[in-house]
């Protein structure tokens, strides 16, 4: 199990504020299918989080340490019926493919700028100030 200092743990709950749950914890628990599933998205995007279907708090809990150990996965956050793990990405697997990259566009480094509306000139601030 990776420990994560408070510095660590609050980046990482900054960026799984936005994310959905990708794997769902059934009444059935942790069973090898669900434990493979959560082994998978780790793998492809480090930061995921898991719904637990269940009623039982002490259960949840038992539910993200035996999760953490079997996938040598760091807990980040437990808050009600979802669990936020974090792995690191292995160095030999690919980084995850953005809409860009999908796209077949390539990363010049800059963002893209959306075009002005060419219905209306540009105003100045003197122009709102003769109004």
């Amino acid at each position: 199990m990776i420990n994560l200092n408070p510095a660590q743990r609050r980046a990482l709950k900054a960026r799984a504020h936005h994310l959905h749950p990708v794997v769902m914890v059934g009444d059935a628990g942790l069973t090898p299918t669900v434990l493979h599933e959560i082994d998978i998205n780790l793998k492809s995007h480090e930061l995921i989080k898991i719904r637990v279907l269940g009623d039982d708090r002490t259960a949840r809990a038992g539910l993200i340490d035996a999760i953490c150990t079997q996938l040598e996965a760091a807990a980040v956050q437990h808050i009600g019926k979802i669990l936020v793990i974090f792995r690191p990405r292995p160095d030999d697997a690919p980084a995850p493919r953005t809409a860009d990259t999908a796209a077949g566009k390539k990363n010049t480094g800059t963002p893209a700028r959306r075009p002005r509306p060419r219905n209306a000139p540009r105003r100045t601030k003197r122009s709102f100030q003769s109004s």
